[in-house]
């Protein structure tokens, strides 16, 4: 924002000399200050009248000074501007006095003077003849090989103001006892940091406050006061050599900033800050970004009514300069890096700790399992081996008595014999038939018994076979500690996810920050290609924007004036600067369809994966992924890339690779690739499912969102051959492995995940061969819940489409007594 230079004047009171030589005079000085307003007095009847932004009498105190001067500028330093404080006039007329109390603030600062147009260190004496430096990017001027001391306290602060008042130049000279003989500057640095670190006290709470919080905002200003020395007259002063050599450096000196006052306050288009040493210093206080307070000091004497007229007149230019106040600051992100590893150290030592808890409580709970198991079988056995004893016992019994009865009628019949005639005879032969036919009567029965009874030993052992493999799921104790399993099991599963998600925000500030310290990196080597990097980093901004507003994006333009050839020519540049940018280009004019075709009919694919092939530099790897992710969106160019070994490439990079955005553009890629039904052999054959898979490592949400993304799109081509008839089999993604990964993250806590593998288990459910894979893999569980939870009515209604209409599916949910 802009802000005009404030000018004060402040007028010395009389000092004893000057009462006795100018008795017979009037002051040439009339202040107003009620106005703001100073007459300078030509004459007895003349003067001329002038505005200030504030006037000073004689006898306004120090803490007024202060108050109107200074106050103002050491508020705006604090709030992370920087701020001046200067004090101009003839010499003796009080600038020393005026600044003496005005520099009290904190952290850091270091004083210098300027003595005969060489910088020296009023903290280390022996450290002369100091260069200035200027920043080649920002244009802040600096004098880095001065002392610098950190600020504690106020006493420490006025103790090396004292050091450094004792080491200025000063001398006697008739108009000033203890003339300055050079100008002394004062640099305060202030930080202040506006946003404080958040605090919980709890783990609920920590993990809130690491996904909200935002890094902490430092504000820099840096507040300078500058005591020049007095302007004077030779043959006023009455200096002589060294001295009067010391005048004529001054002078020049004052001169030179007159000249650059004059120029700002004319708006002038060269203003001569370089013609010397001092101007260089103050190149900020005018004209620059600092709000600057100036003091003119002048003294009522009439015998000085030229220099007094002179310094006026200079305050009257300086009103006119204009300054254009910017605050500084910038985000801590060091400060946020430690706090997010100090958090992160405690939820991993949480983890380990409820883990060690839950693996314990785990093994309790299994041991408690298999005792009572034991004990029940136990019971069931001694019970089956009782029941087995007396249904024996019972058969043996009858048996016996059977026998006993047919030996007992067998005597008789003996002893009764054939003597009494024919139909004696008759008689005994048919109550001895009944007789054997009743007992064989009896013996069917007996066998029949004997039969029901091995049915219900058998019945029994069923029973305990069925309740030992179904894990005797009505018993109320077996109940409990199985839901007490699947608490234990969510809870670790929700620390793994809070764990997750804390190294994913922390590596994301970490790669945010060197994203920018590489872009400012780039910016400060000034190399030629300065002006493309810019609009490569600034593209994704504006492409939108050029949208919406009709016109061509930047790289479209770009694309025409150059043209493809020259473009893709500067990809085996032997510079890495012109073959970074010159792939950011490509990137950037594949992502729009109407250059795709263009691209590849100009080999810019074979390129590309030229680039993947011979480079290692993690920047052109992760851009031409990111190009070729962009061209494999186009089916036609799909074939292509295949064609030429995309996939070992893209495989062989997912492998070496450890950023994960370079890990997100190879998984982008690879997804695109599955979408096609024609590659899906090849993609196994040739690595491609398997490095998808292996970036599971990454742990990254994005790059976990790519891998998802191509695991559905994989899924959904297998499905859709399958019912055209064109496979047969169980699917790929299942015999590399993919399942597990597949079930744990089906209720990822990111909905893309979450959503994908919904999908990609739906359709791997729809073919009848891979349903027992699933039920063994756990995730016929999944696909309950997804028709039962799942937040899109397209997957849901998709699940109970499949659950029903699957035989294997439909048995196993009636043996777990599962409603649909």
């Amino acid at each position: 924002m802009p802000g005009r230079v404030r000018v004060a004047v402040r007028l010395r009171p009389k000092n004893t000399e000057e009462s006795v030589a100018d008795a017979d005079y009037a002051d040439c000085v009339e202040l107003q200050p009620e106005l703001k307003r100073l007459k300078l007095r030509k004459n007895n009847w003349d003067s001329d009248t002038y505005e200030f932004d504030e006037v000073l009498t004689d006898f306004s105190s120090q803490k007024r000074v202060y108050e109107v001067v200074a106050k103002p500028v050491v508020e705006s330093v604090l709030d992370g501007y920087n701020g001046t404080v200067l004090a101009y006039g003839q010499t003796g007329t009080g600038k020393t006095y005026t600044l003496g109390q005005l520099g009290e603030e904190d952290v850091s600062n270091r004083g210098i003077m300027l003595y005969m147009e060489t910088i020296q260190d009023l903290l280390n004496p022996a450290n002369d003849n100091i260069p200035i430096t200027e920043d080649p990017r920002t244009g802040e001027v600096s004098v880095p090989g001065a002392t610098v001391v950190e600020i504690r306290d106020q006493h420490s602060f006025l103790e090396l103001l004292r050091l450094g008042e004792a080491h200025r130049f000063a001398a006697n000279t008739k108009l000033n006892t203890e003339s300055s003989r050079s100008h002394a500057i004062l640099m305060v640095q202030v930080k202040k940091c506006v946003r404080g670190e958040p605090s919980s006290s709890d783990d609920e709470s920590h993990s809130q406050s690491v996904k909200n919080c935002n890094p902490p905002v430092v504000r820099k200003g840096k507040l300078v006061m500058v005591d020049l020395a007095g302007s004077e007259r030779v043959h006023k002063s009455g200096s002589e050599g060294h001295t009067l050599e010391e005048a004529k450096a001054i002078n020049l000196s004052l001169t030179a900033l007159g000249k650059c006052i004059n120029a700002l306050a004319e708006n002038s288009p060269h203003v001569p800050v370089r013609d010397s040493k001092l101007t260089r210093l103050l190149k900020d206080s005018f004209g620059g970004t600092a709000r600057t307070s100036l003091i003119v000091t002048i003294g009522p004497s009439p015998r000085h009514r030229g220099e007094t007229t002179s310094t006026i007149s200079f305050g009257q230019r300086a009103m006119k300069v204009e300054n254009m106040l910017k605050i500084k600051e910038e985000f801590d992100y060091k400060s946020l890096s430690k706090r997010l590893e100090v958090q992160l150290d405690k939820l991993i030592a949480e983890g380990e700790r409820r883990q060690k808890a839950f693996d314990d409580e785990v093994k309790r709970l299994e041991l408690e399992a298999q005792n009572h198991t034991a004990e029940i079988e136990r019971k069931f056995t001694v019970e089956l081996e009782k029941e087995r004893s007396k249904c024996q016992m019972d058969y043996l019994e009858s048996i016996k008595k059977l026998e006993e009865k047919w030996i007992v009628n067998q005597q008789k019949q003996q002893r009764n014999g054939f003597s009494n005639g024919s139909c004696e005879t008759e008689e005994p032969s048919v109550k001895l038939s009944e007789e054997v036919a009743e007992v064989k009567e009896k013996l069917k029965k007996e066998t029949i018994l004997r039969k029901t009874a091995e049915e219900e030993v058998n019945k029994l052992k069923y029973q305990i076979a069925e309740w030992t493999s179904s894990g005797a799921e009505e018993d109320p104790e077996i109940l409990r500690l199985h839901r007490m399993l699947e608490d234990e099991s969510y809870e670790k599963k929700k620390l793994q996810d809070e764990t997750t998600a804390l190294q994913s925000q922390l590596l994301q500030v970490t790669f945010e920050a060197d994203q920018m310290r590489r872009y400012i990196d780039r910016l400060e080597s000034g190399n030629g290609f300065s002006r493309g990097h810019s609009l490569t980093s600034s593209s994704g901004q504006c492409h939108q924007k050029d949208r919406e507003n009709g016109s061509k994006p930047p790289f479209n333009s770009l694309f025409e004036q150059v043209g493809l050839q020259r473009i893709l020519s500067m990809l085996e540049s032997e510079d890495p600067n012109s073959r970074i940018h010159a792939v950011k280009i490509v990137a950037n004019l594949a992502a729009e369809e109407t250059n795709q075709e263009r691209i590849v009919a100009a080999g810019g694919l074979t390129s590309l994966l030229m680039l993947l092939r011979n480079y290692e530099d993690e920047i052109v790897r992760r851009v031409a992924a990111g190009a070729i992710a962009n061209l494999a969106m186009n089916e036609a160019n799909q074939e292509l890339i295949v064609a030429e070994g995309g996939i070992s490439l893209l495989s062989i990079t997912a492998d070496d690779a450890e950023d994960p955005q370079t890990l997100r553009m190879v998984a982008g890629a690879i997804a695109n690739l599955c979408g096609n039904d024609k590659l899906q052999t090849k993609l196994r054959a040739e690595g491609g499912i398997r490095a998808l898979l292996g970036m599971v490592r990454c742990r990254h949400p994005d790059v976990l969102s790519q891998i998802a993304r191509g695991i559905a799109n994989f899924a959904k081509c297998e499905s859709r051959s399958a019912t055209q008839g064109s496979k047969s089999g169980k699917s790929l993604l299942i015999e590399d492995g993919a399942l597990p990964w597949i079930v744990q993250n089906a209720n990822n806590e990111a909905s893309p995940i979450r959503r994908h593998i919904e999908l990609a288990l739906c359709h791997l459910a729809q073919h009848e061969i891979n349903v027992k894979e699933l039920i063994a893999g756990g995730a016929l569980w999944e696909l309950v819940r997804i028709s039962r939870d799942c937040s899109r009515d397209d997957i849901k209604s998709l699940a109970r489409r499949t659950l029903g209409s699957s035989p294997t599916f439909q048995v196993e949910l009636r043996r777990l007594r599962i409603e649909i």
